[in-house]
């Protein structure tokens, strides 16, 4: 089996690299995917593969039956949003659409898993069981796609039992491959804060209420509270400051933006309450006014340990132990984290680096990019975990 997937992963690579290199030309931000849409069930048509369309507008939910259909049903996830970045490789595929780049590689999910369509439809007969396929708009921007797919229905009827995702990783070379079972990313929050005070001229203190003076107070006890938090894995970073004042002019108003990211959703909502009680004793101590808001994000993302741990097995099986890594947690998130609190999954690192073609970029830059060869990799190694899992349950 191993040795035919990968013969079908080589005998399919030019098309799959294709499709990458369509995409990553013509990326579309959050919730704006029409044309990627199109084009993706452009290709589902014509390779004959069954889906339905429409989710979240955007989204596409494709299936393929094998043996016994109903005996098992897992999925596998791909997002195919960009981001709001001008792209600066020089490459012949690089974005046509100004300000818009896939930077953090959803193209090359996709493609992967388009790539693990063309091989498991031309295996159906030797493996049972249901695969979807959820092509998922709007990961990058709050409130996400994963949660309203979720509630649209694509992991019902047939209700799939797990499922599976990857994500490409700048830090690890391509060929390789990286897990980390339970835990491993974050939750992540928007703080959102406006301070009230009331301007004047510098000089004259006895006239306003210096609205930077209660910002800086606000940041140094928060950041205070979360590091006196040792047991417990969090970030609090405050990224954003205006005040728009000058050397004599004090401002009427301060805006702060920032994040917060924890591994523990009790810790992540007391957190939230703690906050506010914090905000309440600046504005108390230095009588102004605090907009205090708190924009829920993702949750944090759990990979079941017992796929997760199956799944790595399997993985040096296909690759090789020396191409299978172990991964520490991760304090970014991931809105895939939805479908982890719903089904058993296995989120996944799939290595793109190459310093030889100079392709060492991280993720959300102006120069990210992939060493190619890794979507041989993705869609072989996907199809072989799916096969497995659905023949050893």
């Amino acid at each position: 089996m191993i040795a035919l997937i990968k013969k079908l992963a080589n005998d399919n690579f030019n098309e799959i690299v294709a499709i990458r290199r369509h995409l990553h030309k013509h990326p579309e931000l959050s919730f704006q995917e029409h044309n990627t849409s199109k084009y993706l069930k452009s290709i589902l048509d014509k390779w004959g593969i069954e889906y339905t369309d429409g989710y979240v507008e955007t989204g596409i939910l494709a299936s393929i039956k094998g043996v016994n259909p109903n005996k098992n049903c897992i999925a596998i996830r791909a997002d195919f949003d960009a981001l709001p970045i001008q792209e600066e490789n020089e490459i012949d595929y690089a974005s046509v659409n100004k300000g818009v780049m896939h930077a953090c590689g959803h193209d090359a999910h996709t493609s992967s898993m388009l790539g693990a369509i063309k091989i498991l439809d031309q295996l159906k007969e030797k493996w049972e069981g249901t695969i979807k396929f959820i092509f998922q708009p709007a990961e990058e921007m709050i409130p996400g796609g994963a949660v309203q797919m979720i509630k649209e229905g694509v992991l019902e009827n047939p209700k799939v039992n797990a499922i599976y995702a990857q994500h490409v990783f700048p830090d690890l070379e391509s060929g390789k491959v990286g897990f980390k079972s339970g835990m491993y990313m974050a939750s992540a929050d928007e703080i959102h804060v406006k301070i009230k005070g009331k301007g004047g001229h510098a000089a004259l203190p006895e006239k306003y209420n210096n609205p930077i003076i209660a910002a800086a107070n606000l940041i140094i006890k928060l950041n205070e509270f979360f590091e006196s938090e040792k047991t417990i894995p969090c970030v609090f970073a405050i990224g954003y400051i205006n005040g728009e004042g000058s050397t004599n002019v004090i401002p009427d108003n301060v805006s702060l933006k920032g994040t917060f990211r924890t591994m523990d959703e009790d810790f992540r909502f007391s957190s939230h309450q703690s906050m506010i009680d914090i905000k309440s004793q600046i504005e108390a101590q230095f009588k102004i006014q605090i907009d205090f808001e708190i924009k829920k994000g993702y949750p944090f993302l759990k990979n079941d340990p017992i796929i997760t741990e199956n799944s790595f097995e399997m993985a040096k099986q296909f690759l090789g132990p020396e191409n299978v890594v172990e991964l520490p947690i991760r304090m970014t998130a991931e809105d895939f984290s939805y479908f982890s609190l719903e089904r058993s999954s296995c989120f996944y690192r799939l290595g793109t680096r190459n310093e030889k073609m100079g392709i060492i970029h991280g993720l959300h830059t102006s120069r990210f990019n992939i060493d190619e060869n890794a979507l041989k990799t993705g869609m072989g190694l996907l199809s072989y975990l799916t096969i497995n899992q659905l023949n050893n349950i």
